[in-house]
C-alpha cells in the first residue's frame, strides 16, 4: 500500500538518519541496488520497481545518492534529459508525461539539477519568468499562477529562486510578516490561513524564512515545545501533532526543523535542500540567502 511512496520514504529515512549522525546504520547497498531498478529508459525515477517515473521521485533518489556520495549508480545523463523533457513552453515543469504542472516541479527540477551541476539545462529565464508569476498580492505563492498562497509552495518556489540566484526578487518582508503569521497560540505553524498546526511546516515555514534572512520572526521557544511535543517517547518518531501516530515524513521534517532551531544533537541542515550543511559544501554548491 505505501509503494507509491516508497522513494521518498527512504529519503525521509535516510535523512533522518543522517541529521542525527547515524547514516552508517542503514543498509547502503541494497539501498543503492533498489535505486538502480527504479529508473526507466527515459531517465525519470519512479516511486518503487514497477512505477511510472516523476520528478518528485527523482529529486528524492538523486538527494539519496547524494548523501551516500554515489551518484554513478544511475545514468546521470538521462535524468538530465528527462528533467529538460518536463520543461513547458511558459517554462514551468511538468511533474511526469501526464502534464500536471505545479511550482513543486520547478523546485524539484532545479534542485536535481543543482545537485548534478546542470543547471544549464534548461530554459533558466523562462523557469524564472513561470516562478514568479505565482507570486500572489500577500508576498506569498500557489501552485499555479492565481492559486492560494500556500507555505509549502512558498517554500518550493524561495528554494528555487535561491538556488538560481534570484531571491532578491522576493519582497522579504511581506512574505516574511505572512510566514510568521502562520505560528498559532499552541507554537506550532500550518500551512495557511484557519489551518491546524502541523510539524511538517516547522520545515516548510522555517526553511522559508531562513533564506529570506527572516528566521529571529518566529517565537522558536514555543515552536520548540511544540514540534517536541509530537515526538512519541516509546518510538521516538513524530508525529504531525501531539498524540497522533508518528510517520517518517513528520519524523524528518520535525528534526529538519529543530535544527534550523539550533538542536545541538542534531546536524545543520540546508534550508534549501534539506541535506546535511556538511552534504552542500562537499559538493561545493554556493546558495546565496538574506541577511
Amino acid at each position: 500500500m505505501t509503494e507509491y511512496l516508497r522513494m521518498s520514504g527512504v529519503y525521509w529515512g535516510i535523512t533522518a538518519m543522517d541529521l542525527t549522525g547515524s547514516l552508517t546504520r542503514m543498509d547502503r547497498e541494497s539501498i543503492l541496488e533498489f535505486m538502480r531498478h527504479c529508473q526507466h529508459d527515459c531517465g525519470g525515477i519512479g516511486a518503487s520497481q514497477g512505477h511510472d517515473p516523476h520528478l518528485l521521485y527523482t529529486l528524492s533518489a538523486v538527494q539519496i545518492l547524494t548523501l551516500f556520495d554515489n551518484l554513478n549508480t544511475i545514468d546521470l545523463e538521462k535524468v538530465v534529459e528527462y528533467i529538460r523533457s518536463l520543461q513547458q513552453k511558459d517554462g514551468s515543469f511538468a511533474g511526469d508525461k501526464w502534464g500536471e504542472v505545479d511550482t513543486r516541479f520547478s523546485f524539484c527540477a532545479v534542485a536535481t539539477l543543482a545537485l548534478l551541476g546542470r543547471l544549464d539545462a534548461i530554459r533558466m529565464e523562462e523557469a524564472v519568468t513561470f516562478v514568479l508569476s505565482c507570486m500572489n498580492f500577500d508576498g506569498g505563492f500557489g501552485c499555479r499562477p492565481g492559486s492560494e498562497s500556500h507555505a509549502g509552495q512558498v517554500y518550493c518556489c524561495v528554494g528555487f529562486l535561491t538556488i538560481v540566484g534570484r531571491l532578491h526578487l522576493v519582497n522579504a518582508d511581506l512574505l516574511g510578516w505572512w510566514l510568521c503569521e502562520r505560528q498559532l497560540p499552541s507554537g506550532g505553524l500550518n500551512g495557511r490561513p484557519e489551518k491546524l498546526p502541523d510539524v511538517c511546516y516547522s520545515w516548510w515555514v522555517l526553511a522559508s524564512l531562513r533564506m529570506l534572512g527572516r528566521l529571529c520572526w518566529i517565537d522558536s521557544k514555543r515552536l520548540r515545545t511544540f514540534i517536541l511535543a509530537c515526538q512519541d517517547e516509546e518510538t521516538g518518531g513524530f508525529a504531525d501533532r501531539p498524540g497522533d501516530v508518528v510517520d517518517l515524513f513528520h519524523t524528518l521534517f520535525g528534526l529538519a526543523g529543530l535544527s534550523l532551531l539550533g538542536e545541538t544533537q542534531l546536524k545543520p541542515v540546508n534550508p534549501v535542500l534539506c541535506l546535511p550543511e556538511e552534504t552542500i559544501q562537499r559538493l561545493g554548491l554556493h546558495l546565496q540567502l538574506l541577511n
